[in-house]
């Protein structure tokens, strides 16, 4: 983190790239400035945080998971790397006993979609759930989605090795590994939960992930407290 260290206050940034708009006033400029100080040093500690993230120790390393491909055929966890060395896999609320996926996840994995083949240049991607891969697949060609690649859990010890199948309720999670040679470690994962949330909001990661809400934090009403994602409108 070195190259961090040797940078330019904020505020300094922030006088140089602060440029008024038309018929502004002289307050509202004075305050975008002090406020575009603030979001360089937040893009700093997302930075600063990421840095750390990746020079954490070797991680646990994992059971021989199962999970069930597109084709029914039963596959290890190290099987979902194809050729990368680290992957990226997301849980997902949409178990059997569900008639619909959870909204949040829904948001969430399509805002993957997308950019899934960018992001597979670097790494691999599985969503996974408890569902039939069938059932699954029906649910992302309902929402468009093409570029994902799906598993199902065989049986329930890894969803419940990793918080995601709690006391018989299911949770996202988040987890990325870590393929070295023939053994695969967790790299990191998503923690916390309501226990960790600030007031006024749901637990959610810094940055968050899913993009509706950063496109909210930028308005003036913010997330707010009585909407919530849908499937259907």
């Amino acid at each position: 983190m070195t190259e961090m260290q040797n940078l330019p206050p904020a505020a300094e940034l922030a006088q140089k790239g602060s440029k008024p708009f038309p018929n502004e006033s002289p307050d509202y400029r004075k305050a975008r400035t002090a406020l575009l100080a603030e979001e360089i040093e937040l893009r700093r500690q997302v930075q600063r945080v990421a840095a750390r993230r990746r020079e954490l120790p070797p991680g646990p390393e994992a059971k021989d998971y199962r999970f069930l491909d597109a084709d029914g055929k039963d596959v290890g966890l190290a099987d979902l790397f194809g050729r990368h060395d680290t992957l990226f896999t997301y849980f997902w609320m949409y178990g059997p006993e569900r008639e619909r996926p959870c909204p949040m996840c829904t948001s969430l994995v399509g805002s993957l979609d997308i950019p899934a083949v960018d992001i597979e240049q670097r790494i691999a991607m599985a969503i996974i759930g408890r569902s039939p891969v069938a059932r699954q697949l029906a649910f992302a060609r309902e929402r468009g989605w093409k570029n994902l690649s799906f598993y199902q859990t065989v049986g329930d010890e890894f969803v419940k090795d990793y918080r995601a199948l709690v006391d018989g309720e299911e949770w996202a999670a988040v987890l990325v590994w870590k393929r070295q040679g023939d053994k695969v470690r967790l790299f990191w994962a998503a923690e916390g939960g309501f226990e960790t949330a600030d007031p006024g909001f749901d637990p959610h990661l810094a940055p968050d992930p899913t993009p509706l809400w950063n496109i909210l934090d930028w308005t003036p009403g913010g997330r707010g407290t009585n909407w919530y994602p849908k499937l259907d409108y």
